[in-house]
């Protein structure tokens, strides 16, 4: 055996491959130039953190939070006035939009309509009445569909809002048919058409655009009301301020200076309008009845 075949007790002899190298140290100046190339990115990063440590949520003094859900502005009133027993009209004034309103609010009575000025003579029969329907500048006649105790005297969809008032029960709405006017013609029932200005909660756009005394008859809270604006209003802000009053539907009644009659809880007796015009054999009232 050769001197390099030889293999002492202590030696290892590895066959087929070479001996293993010693790994070599990573080089310091590498570690040194990642450093420093880093450094400005991380610097740059901590400048430019969203210095506001504001909780999220938290209603700032200039921008603040959304307001809770405001409370109906008439449903706690008109839930008192459901359990009053006269018969008259209870009057409530409410400002919506800087637009002072009144809200009429007949108690214990059903309304119907009325054609001629017989109602005007009679007024201290009734707790309630106001113009309805309009009558045409030419013929004088009334104008779009009408019904008079199952009577149509007028038919016509000049104006989409309707009231049509069957067995007792009030029903206002916006649509161009409503099976409501047969109804009324076949149950001995009412049924008026005047503008719509809110309908299911949104407001109906007018082709009105003057401004004057407005009135409307709402369906508010399930409750059949009046709402008179107190001063002089276009039909759009009218009908905002009858959506942000919680209206559900509202078509319009004549307005300005048309005749108007109100019995209040305490026994008194209101005129709205001008009481002097017999010019119109067609004027017609939607009336409550004092019982």
């Amino acid at each position: 055996m050769t001197k390099e075949e030889y293999i002492s007790d202590s030696e290892i002899r590895v066959i087929g491959g070479a001996a293993p190298q010693p790994k070599k140290a990573f080089p310091w100046w590498v570690a040194v130039l990642i450093m420093g190339l880093a450094a400005p990115a991380i610097i740059l990063l901590w400048l430019s953190r969203p210095m506001n440590t504001q909780a999220p949520g938290e209603p700032g003094l200039f921008e603040q939070a959304t307001p809770a859900e405001q409370p109906h502005p008439l449903r706690a009133w008109l839930s008192e006035t459901d359990t009053l027993t006269a018969c008259a009209t209870a009057t409530r004034d409410i400002t919506i939009n800087d637009i002072p309103l009144r809200v009429y609010a007949p108690l214990n009575s059903t309304p119907h309509l009325e054609v001629g000025y017989d109602i005007v003579s009679h007024r201290d029969d009734y707790i309630l009445f106001f113009q309805a329907a309009d009558v045409r500048a030419d013929n004088k006649k009334i104008v779009g569909a009408f019904v008079l105790k199952g009577e149509p005297l007028s038919r016509g969809l000049s104006k989409r809002g309707y009231c049509a008032i069957i067995n007792d029960i009030v029903t206002v709405g916006v649509a161009e048919n409503s099976p409501l006017f047969e109804q009324a013609t076949e149950q001995n029932g009412y049924f008026f058409r005047q503008y719509p200005l809110v309908d299911n909660g949104t407001l109906v756009e007018s082709e009105l655009k003057n401004k004057s005394i407005r009135r409307a008859l709402c369906d508010i809270d399930r409750h059949i009301v009046v709402v008179e604006s107190q001063t002089t209003e276009s039909m759009h802000d009218f009908a905002q301020a009858l959506v942000d009053l919680g209206t559900t539907n509202a078509i319009y009644l004549v307005g300005s200076s048309a005749m108007g009659w109100c019995l209040d809880t305490d026994g008194n007796g209101s005129k709205m309008g001008l009481w002097d015009s017999r010019a119109y054999p067609n004027i017609s009232f939607i009336a409550w009845p004092k019982h």
